[in-house]
């Protein structure tokens, strides 16, 4: 009889040996050659509800890798344990492309033009940084779906990427960065459609900036059209800052972005709230072509994107409130509510 330490030390060995080969040769149409699949793993845990984020912590079939490449967004190479390298192509998630190009039917709400195809592009860059950001050169681990195989079409490992105790599958449906990738019966399907549908909804990274079409499922997000036509849009409202409100005044905060090709001077502008707390832009302030401006409702310097507030409590209601932007003519440009 194969005593149980053995058993366990063989079982470890095929999990790695799962993983570890190279990149695997495909047909000509892509598909994986007949006989070279990998079995999909036996699902672990128990189930979870499906309005739940998904878990953060890694399966028990999961592998440790270092991040040695970002190919993009939902793309990295990774070198595994025995020394061999890999490419991983994230689940349940697509950014916008790269190094193709992007098709705007893909994502509810960005209109079938030059314009929304552009906007794809930059958020597909600022995805990518993201990746580069959070993942290069770091020890992440890798974990794999029930309902997947462990390889795609092209030969890719199929995989869920857990960094810092987070998913970071899931963060790019959260910060707006990604689609839910609905080719695909993964298991975590229906939460990160909820997530999607959320981000979607309050007008987050590329819903804010590229969608002016309103889908059925979402919320338009408002726009005020400065000089030049530049259109601003309020991409983030984060009012729940983590912990106690205020004591993270930083973490409260509202991002804003400019979705058009004309820089806006938004000097003299205003933000305020229902309650009538109001912060008026400093001379000087400018926001470029797709690029961001987050107002924190706490002190600090202003620059490189960021601006202070200076209150000395919350400004903006985690039950809910009224985002509320004035030209510096005093005319509301933006009104946008939002619940909690």
């Amino acid at each position: 009889m194969q005593s149980p330490v053995r058993a366990i030390a063989l079982s470890l060995l095929l999990v790695l040996a799962g993983c570890a080969g190279g990149p695997v040769s495909t047909d000509g149409d892509g598909r994986m050659p007949l006989g070279t699949e990998t079995p999909t793993p036996t699902a672990a845990g128990a189930s979870t509800p499906a309005d739940a984020p998904p878990s953060a912590t890694p399966k028990p079939d999961a592998v440790e890798a270092e991040v040695i490449d970002v190919v993009d967004g939902d793309t990295i190479d990774v070198r595994l344990p025995n020394g061999s390298e890999d490419t991983v192509r994230l689940l349940g998630v697509d950014t916008p492309e790269v190094h193709a190009e992007n098709d705007p039917a893909e994502f509810p709400g960005v209109p079938d033009t030059e314009a929304g195809r552009d906007c794809l592009r930059s958020w597909g860059e600022r995805a990518s940084e993201h990746a580069k950001d959070e993942l290069m050169g770091e020890t992440v681990t890798l974990s794999f779906d029930a309902n997947e195989p462990r390889r795609g079409y092209f030969g890719r490992l199929l995989a869920y990427v857990h960094v810092d105790g987070e998913s970071f599958n899931y963060g790019l449906i959260t910060r707006g960065l990604a689609r839910r990738y609905d080719d695909s019966g993964f298991e975590y399907r229906d939460r990160y459609g909820t997530a999607e549908e959320a981000a979607r909804g309050d007008g987050v990274g590329l819903w804010g900036a590229c969608a002016t079409e309103s889908p059925e499922t979402a919320t338009e997000t408002p726009l005020a059209v400065a000089d030049g036509g530049a259109p601003l849009r309020i991409e983030t409202i984060h009012a729940d800052a983590a912990g106690d409100d205020r004591e993270n005044l930083n973490d409260e905060y509202v991002t804003f972005g400019n979705a058009g090709d004309e820089t806006i001077d938004l000097a003299g502008w205003t933000v305020s709230d229902e309650a009538d707390h109001t912060y008026t832009f400093p001379e000087g302030t400018e926001i470029g072509p797709n690029e961001t401006l987050t107002l924190h409702t706490g002190s600090g310097e202003d620059g490189d994107g960021d601006l202070y507030w200076g209150e000395g409590s919350p400004v903006w209601n985690n039950a809910g409130d009224t985002v509320i932007v004035r030209n510096a003519s005093g005319d509301v440009v933006i009104e946008r509510e939002y619940d909690g």
